[in-house]
C-alpha cells in the first residue's frame, strides 16, 4: 500500500478531474468538443464545484444549438487514434448494440462507450467521452507510469479502491462511499473494479472504476452518472467498465 500512497501526487495530477462535469466545452471542426484549458484546473477546489449548475446550463444552451443528440464524435483525443478504424485485432472491444468501440493501439487499451456520447478533450486525460446533456455521464481513461507488474502488488481491491476514491477520484470536500470492490482476471491479467458514490453540495454521482497494470503503466477507467439517473444508466455503465481491456504494445 505504501507504493500506491507514494503514487498519489501523480495519480492526483492526472486523474482528479474524472469525477466532475467539465465546463468550457468548445466544438471542434470534426464534431468533437474541446475543453478550454483555462477553464479546467487539475486541482479542483470547492468553489469550482459550485459552478457545476452553470456548466449544466451551458451544456443545455449547447444542446439547443446543436440538437439534442445530433452529433456523434468522429475522432478521439490526442494521441489522435481514429475510432472509425475498425480493423479487427485480437484486442478490439467487442461491438455491442448501442455502443461504439475505442481501441488505442499506441497505449494498449480498448473499451466501449454509449452511442451518442461526445468526444471531449480535457487537460490531463488520455480519452474522455460524455453526454452533453447530462454532464455527469462520462467515461475517461488515464495512465501513469509504474514499475509494478500486477495491480495486486498495490493491495487488495478494497484497499486500492478506498485510496483512489479518497485521494484521487473525489475532492476532500465531498462525502464518499465505497459500495463494493472486486477482482477479476481477463486473458491472464488481473483487474480491480469498484463501485462508489461521491456527494457534492449540488449533486451526487454514482460511479464505476476499473484499474489494472500493463505496459509499465497504471491504467484507470472511470464512468458514472448522476445518482438520480443511476437506475436508468447502470446497465450501460457496467457494460463500459466490463469492456475495458489492456493489451501488450
Amino acid at each position: 500500500m505504501a507504493a500506491l500512497q507514494n503514487s498519489m501526487p501523480s495519480l492526483h495530477h492526472t486523474l482528479f478531474v474524472n469525477s466532475f462535469p467539465q465546463k468550457g466545452l468548445q466544438k471542434l471542426s470534426h464534431g468533437a468538443f474541446l475543453c478550454c484549458k483555462t477553464s479546467v484546473s487539475l486541482l479542483v477546489r470547492a468553489e469550482n464545484l459550485s459552478s457545476a449548475a452553470a456548466a449544466a446550463s451551458s451544456s443545455s444552451h449547447c444542446q439547443d444549438n446543436c440538437g439534442r443528440r445530433g452529433i456523434i464524435a468522429a475522432g478521439i483525443i490526442a494521441p489522435l487514434v481514429s475510432i472509425v478504424d475498425r480493423t479487427p485485432t485480437a484486442f478490439a472491444a467487442e461491438t455491442k448494440k448501442g455502443f461504439l468501440p475505442v481501441t488505442d493501439k499506441k497505449d494498449g487499451y480498448t473499451f466501449l462507450y454509449p452511442f451518442g456520447w461526445q468526444e471531449v478533450v480535457i487537460e490531463g486525460q488520455d480519452k474522455v467521452f460524455k453526454d452533453v446533456i447530462e454532464p455527469l455521464e462520462s467515461v475517461s481513461v488515464n495512465m501513469i507510469p509504474t514499475n509494478k507488474q500486477d495491480i495486486r502488488d498495490f493491495g487488495s481491491p478494497q484497499e486500492v479502491a478506498e485510496i483512489l476514491i479518497k485521494k484521487v477520484l473525489a475532492p476532500p470536500t465531498q462525502k464518499t462511499k465505497l459500495i463494493q470492490a472486486a477482482e477479476h482476471d481477463a486473458d491472464g491479467k488481473a483487474y480491480y473494479t469498484f463501485e462508489f458514490v461521491t456527494q457534492a453540495p449540488n449533486y451526487t454521482r454514482h460511479a464505476l472504476t476499473a484499474v489494472s497494470i500493463g505496459n509499465g503503466k497504471f491504467y484507470t477507467l472511470t464512468t458514472g452518472a448522476n445518482e438520480r439517473r443511476w437506475d436508468k444508466m447502470k446497465e450501460r455503465l457496467m457494460t463500459v467498465v466490463d469492456s475495458f481491456k489492456i493489451f501488450n504494445v
